[in-house]
């Protein structure tokens, strides 16, 4: 997943998209019930279940959504192939299938995908469910006015790199086959046995091809989910959902759709919506949020109440802020004023910064510390959690800089208490233990953004994040570290240029595995050797706190998404 600050696509608000969706080495509700608060905690069927989210479900199409396993309230409408596994935990982190008999038979080098569907699957209108359906909910996300989709496609598929989709080219994707009305095949341009993660995106939902209305598809989109569209207000501002009677729980093991009705109300302040779930008044009794987390001072008041603090769910999603280095740019050039950097780097600061322990992880590895991600513990530059400013001099010295150098630290001036001033001033005051003069210099949210994803104005040293597109190494490492995804001329996130055959032919040997356990380990290896280089100084991983309302049940959060899962929620 590519930056919740770049792309308003993921796993914050699903992080936005998908991006809400987000982290670490994480569980369920550590600090809730798991069967919600209240008398009786068995989920039943009926209700209204409202969302209150800070961010609109914008571009309610599932050709334009980027999101993490399918995302949390498109999920409940728009079925795909396959999908995360609905549990707590670990357990969450797995792919299991959801149109889809299994999670895809790959050729024995991973080229060719099949899939066949589940008999019986039904749109919201009746009709049945084919495989065309699904080959043509793909190529309409070809078509440059619906895009914001994930890219992947474009770049895996035989010949879709210059597929303008069905409006313009009638002909449709030669890549994709369905001999039958229950199979369709993909074929790729190379190995990728991570293409079950991939067909959990919402660009693998069937559209029929009678219905697509273009850009308008959104407004009301035909439903293969346990819930239809009847309300989409100034865009993704105001959702309704109610039941699709077509819907069969009999195809479909993941969703347990206990409410009747889902009334998502976004555009709220992120105060306000803490207030409304801590209140849990009326109808926000029965109310969840997908997208704001619990402030340090919010979460300080919670924890000492024991009837709210019974009401925060806690979940980490694949997530890591970090330091950024552009080797092209003195003094970062030198290796070892990079390490020098790691080593006087205090995480224990950064972490009080970012909220407290409850908020935030130190981390030294760059893969999040999830067994799925391949995590292999780690740190090349050991200096404990409050830096070793002695250690750090002693490189300048030996890197030439025996009086300290000063050097420039961007930062976006966004409180989001990741790349914000708040994170800049304690690694400032860090690096100044070690000799280190920090000036910082503030962004606003575009000018940073631009500023850092353009190869000809990346500063030296400045502070990034990155969330996970599926729990999974590949789609954490390879944007940020394969030579061939180095972008001169658009949006780089190879921020330290690095172009190491080596690292670019292990990620090849990697995706060739369709073996997933295997591949993690080999991802947690590649982490260890890329980390050596000192290209980023990871700082911390976040950790997701989210109140609900007092009549709220079966809460269920995975390691996949972080957050409350609102297909297993039950508000009687």
């Amino acid at each position: 997943m590519r930056q919740p600050s770049v792309i308003a696509r993921r796993v914050a608000a699903a992080s936005v998209s998908l991006v809400v969706a987000a982290g670490a080495a994480a569980c369920g509700p550590k600090d809730s019930d798991a069967k919600g608060s209240g008398g009786d905690s068995t989920p039943h069927k009926g209700g209204t279940l409202t969302v209150l989210n800070s961010q609109p479900q914008t571009d309610f199409d599932p050709a334009r959504l980027y999101t993490s396993g399918g995302g949390n309230v498109p999920s409940l409408v728009f079925r795909t192939l396959t999908t995360r596994n609905r549990e707590n935990g670990a357990a969450g982190a797995k792919v299991v299938p959801d149109l889809a008999t299994d999670t895809g038979r790959p050729n024995k080098d991973a080229t060719v995908w099949t899939y066949t569907l589940k008999k019986g699957l039904k749109y919201e209108d009746g009709t049945p469910i084919t495989s065309a359906d699904i080959k043509y909910g793909i190529e309409r996300s070809f078509a440059p006015e619906l895009s914001g989709g994930a890219p992947y496609l474009r770049d895996w598929l035989v010949g879709a790199a210059d597929y303008q989709g069905p409006y313009k080219d009638k002909k449709g994707l030669s890549a994709i086959e369905t001999p039958d009305s229950r199979t369709i095949v993909f074929h790729l341009d190379k190995p990728e046995g991570e293409f079950p993660y991939l067909a959990t995106q919402t660009q693998f939902t069937p559209v029929p091809r009678s219905k697509d209305t273009g850009t308008k598809y959104e407004s009301h989109p035909v439903s293969s989910g346990p819930y239809k569209v009847v309300t989409n207000e100034n865009d993704g501002e105001h959702l309704v959902l109610e039941r699709n009677t077509h819907w069969s729980a009999a195809t479909d093991e993941e969703r347990k759709a206990y409410p009747d009705r889902i009334d998502v109300r976004s555009g709220l302040d992120s105060s306000v919506i803490n207030q409304r779930l801590s209140a849990s008044q009326g109808a926000d009794a029965a109310a969840v949020t997908t997208d704001t987390n619990l402030g340090p001072a919010e979460l300080a008041k919670v924890s000492g109440d024991k009837e709210l603090a019974a009401r925060v769910g806690t979940g980490h999603f694949g997530y890591t802020n970090y330091l950024a280095f552009n080797p092209k740019v003195k003094p970062f050039d030198n290796p070892k004023v990079r390490q020098a950097v790691a080593y006087a780097i205090d995480r224990s600061s950064v972490v009080n910064a970012a909220g407290g322990s409850a908020l935030a992880e130190p981390a030294t590895t760059f893969l999040p510390n999830q067994k799925s991600f391949g995590y292999t513990p780690y740190d090349p530059f050991p200096a404990g959690r409050s830096g070793d400013p002695a250690k750090a001099k002693e490189l300048l010295k030996q890197a030439g800089y025996a009086n300290g150098l000063t050097i420039t630290l961007t930062h976006s001036n966004s409180k989001d208490f990741e790349t914000s001033p708040e994170i800049a001033t304690a690694v400032q005051d860090a690096l100044k233990k070690a000799g280190i003069t920090v000036k910082l210099q503030g962004l606003e949210e575009n000018d940073y953004r631009d500023k850092i994803h353009s190869v000809k104005t990346e500063p030296g040293l400045f502070l990034a994040h990155w969330g996970a597109d599926w729990p999974s190494g590949g789609p954490f490492l390879a944007p940020i570290f394969d030579g061939r995804q180095i972008v001169k001329d658009g949006a780089n996130f190879n921020t330290g240029q690095l172009n190491d055959k080596s690292v670019n032919d292990e990620i090849d040997a990697i995706n060739k595995l369709t073996d997933l356990d295997a591949a993690a380990q080999r991802w947690g290896a590649l982490d260890k050797k890329i980390g050596e280089k000192a290209l980023v100084v990871p700082l911390f991983h976040p950790v997701y706190k989210r109140l609900y309302g007092k009549d709220v049940k079966n809460i269920v959060i995975s390691d996949w998404t972080g957050v409350l899962d609102i297909s297993q929620v039950a508000v009687k």
